[in-house]
């Protein structure tokens, strides 16, 4: 990660690259709120992973805190050991697999861990014991995703390891839903079901039940039994909803925009073909500018010859096949100068273009276009 990620805030006046983010702090506090007010008495534990669905770790974190955020989960060790360093003090769960030579650092940085078998139990309070330290332990349920966990059918064994371990604080038991986001709620329900009577465990031996949760961004828009003790909004705090089909049961607010600049302008002759592989050329001339962004900022290469872009609130289609690093945009007869705004994500006027329209030309889904802007691409924080 460069400094872009890591820097806190970065002014207008430090971006020397056109191409850049501009995340609204007030816009992603607001959905925060609104989140935590909806799904209130549940405590709440944003999902950062992935650079913060794009956004940026650190910066969103430092946010998170200010919140009086329960607790923040990320993907991997490293993003963790990150927060750790640029002085996030609330608890981190790292939500995906480890390796068992990762566990001292978990223990290091007091970083909370996912245990999805009885082997990581055991190796976790085997070193733990070693270090003289009480490790933070989440338990992993498999209810229907297949993926990590612990199947919800032969989970007891895997319970009882944990409670009987003196090394580990059994700080929270999760899973994780598969089709939350689906207008068809049945295989959800039946995942909570299943979650359900792993729970009775506790009950059934007088034990206190750590934190439960399941509920993703799909789950609190949609299914609100499965709140639980705690949820773990994603792409909703950034203000994207996870599919078209989800009921909007939150008026989130995208928090981002991607901007860049135009660098050059030029006639093109009718029958010059634009960009690699000669894929399209003007039937007539055309005036054209240049955009410095492309595939390697994470633009994708797969929207060519479907992206539009907006130029003074004018929606204008992106010609030829992407280049790493530049679009050719096609503004037929019109008048666009050098240094004039474009917004590749943004509303302008009357004209919008969302990360819901990126992922339709792109044949992705939202989440797949946020966490591709390369971290090459600068933030810049709107406080």
């Amino acid at each position: 990660m460069n400094n872009y990620v890591n820097h806190p805030v970065i002014s207008v006046d430090e971006i020397i690259r056109p191409t850049r983010l501009e995340i609204d702090i007030k816009v992603l506090t607001e959905n925060y709120n609104k989140i935590k007010e909806y799904v209130a008495p549940a405590k709440m534990m944003p999902i950062l992973k992935a650079n913060a669905y794009g956004h940026g770790l650190v910066r969103v974190a430092q946010l998170m805190e200010e919140l009086s955020a329960d607790y923040i989960g990320v993907a991997v060790l490293e993003e963790g050991i990150l927060l750790r360093e640029h002085g996030i003090k609330i608890p981190i769960l790292i939500l995906g697999g480890l390796w068992g030579n990762q566990i001292p650092l978990f223990l290091k940085h007091d970083l909370t861990i996912t245990a999805s078998s009885i082997g990581k139990l055991d190796q976790i309070n085997e070193l733990a014991g070693q270090m003289k330290i009480r490790a933070k332990v989440h338990l992993k349920i498999d209810t229907g995703m297949e993926r990590l966990g612990v199947h919800y059918y032969s989970a007891d064994k895997f319970l009882e390891t944990a409670v009987k371990y003196s090394n580990i604080s059994l700080d929270g038991i999760f899973s994780h839903f598969a089709n939350s986001e689906k207008e068809d709620f049945a295989y959800t329900r039946l995942q909570l079901e299943r979650f359900n009577e792993v729970l009775y465990f506790f009950e059934k031996h007088s034990i206190k039940t750590p934190l439960r949760h399941i509920s993703n961004s799909g789950a609190i828009l949609q299914t609100p039994e499965a709140n639980l003790d705690m949820v773990r909004p994603g792409i909703m705090l950034y203000g994207v909803y996870p599919s078209a089909e989800v009921a909007k049961t939150i008026p989130v607010m995208p928090a981002l925009k991607w901007k860049s600049l135009v660098v050059y302008f030029k006639v093109i002759k009718a029958g010059h073909p634009v960009g690699y592989g000669s894929t399209w050329a003007p039937d007539h001339d055309i005036r054209a500018v240049t955009v410095p962004v492309g595939y390697g900022d994470g633009y994708l290469r797969s929207m060519s010859h479907k992206a539009e872009v907006l130029i003074k609130g004018n929606r204008y289609p992106v010609a030829g096949t992407f280049s790493m690093d530049q679009i050719v945009v096609n503004i037929e007869n019109d008048s666009v100068y050098n240094a004039d705004e474009v917004l590749l994500i943004g509303e302008d006027g009357n004209n919008k273009i969302t990360v819901e329209d990126l992922a339709k030309w792109a044949g992705t889904i939202p989440y797949e276009i946020l966490t591709n802007i390369n971290t090459r691409v600068p933030r810049v924080y709107i406080e």
